[in-house]
């Protein structure tokens, strides 16, 4: 249970990993470099308790400290010749890209079922009849292009700061998702759903906005993507790049939430449907939290951010 070493290096290190409720000794490792990271501590912790893979442990110096990162260097922490971690389980775990095609497939093919009105959702005389509005159509568009662009970032856009969630967390998030889908579904694909009360105009309206806001939105991720390079955790402050939809960035911290609210804002204009509204209102509230997370991590990560920026409202919030 050793990390070798060559002669004449620093003194090695002794690291004991205690349970962080119990104060049992889990396991007790010896002769380790003081040059090993968390991430080799982990390592090394499984092959005596392989049910706690590496994702599913947290380690910290305090019990009810905060998790010590997988990069973390032993000798930079504040521990003696012998260090003790405390450790505690954080659960089965399960990878982000399996969370985010799970909770983004769903949505995308329950609002379909309400759209193409199959068997048993309107009744026997609706199934698969089609809607007369015109709105009814290119809301399906719209909804079907927002969650296939989500699934293809996914895939090919977004760069994992965290590997894994707990795997709790996937039953949480599509019960939110999927229902509030079919929710909305329901009502906009309903035979006796009416269309907004400015007709073509406020449709057209928002139409425009939904469009400018997944394009803003994707231009966003493409933007902290080439700031992440492939593989790494590095954190830079994102600035405006040539693509005017970044230029939010001069304005807020998370402008792909700012995008992102502004297209459910505007379908839920084009449809003028209540559980659309309360999606947002939702989802609103959700992304204001992490947004004000992620601004506070960037204040106390350089002191050089620039200081006009809002979490995802400009100039309010």
């Amino acid at each position: 249970k050793a990390l070798s070493s060559a002669p004449g290096t620093a003194q090695q290190l002794q690291v004991e990993i205690l349970d962080a409720k119990t104060r049992e000794k889990l396991c007790f490792l010896d002769k380790v470099e003081p040059h090993a990271t968390i991430a080799e501590i982990k390592n090394l912790f499984t092959k005596s308790h392989p049910q706690w893979y590496p994702t599913r442990q947290s380690l910290r110096l305090d019990p009810k400290g905060k998790s010590l990162k997988d990069e973390d260097v032993l000798q930079k922490l504040p521990v003696g010749t012998t260090a003790t971690l405390y450790f505690r389980d954080l659960g089965a775990q399960i990878s982000w890209v399996t969370v985010f095609l799970t909770e983004y497939t769903g949505p995308l093919f329950i609002y379909l079922l309400f759209y193409f009105r199959v068997p048993f959702i309107y009744g026997h005389k609706y199934d698969f009849t089609s809607s007369r509005h015109t709105v009814v159509h290119l809301a399906c568009i719209c909804h079907s292009f927002h969650y296939i662009k989500r699934l293809l970032e996914t895939l090919f856009v977004h760069r994992f700061s965290h590997g894994t969630m707990p795997l709790r967390n996937i039953f949480k998030n599509c019960t939110y998702y999927w229902g509030f889908a079919a929710w909305m579904a329901y009502y906009i694909n309903h035979p006796l759903y009416t269309p907004p009360t400015y007709g073509a105009q406020q449709v057209k309206l928002a139409l425009a906005i939904f469009v400018i806001c997944q394009l803003g939105n994707f231009s966003i991720h493409m933007a902290l993507r080439d700031l992440r390079p492939a593989g790494s955790k590095t954190r830079k402050i994102p600035y405006p790049t040539k693509n005017p939809f970044t230029w939010l960035f001069l304005l807020v911290s998370c402008p792909n939430y700012t995008y992102e609210l502004g297209s459910w804002i505007s379908f839920a204009l084009m449809t003028q449907c209540l559980p659309v509204a309360l999606f947002s209102l939702v989802g609103f509230t959700q992304m204001t939290i992490w947004a004000k997370g992620k601004h506070r991590s960037y204040l106390k990560e350089f002191r050089d951010y620039p200081p006009l920026r809002m979490p995802i409202i400009p100039f309010l919030l």
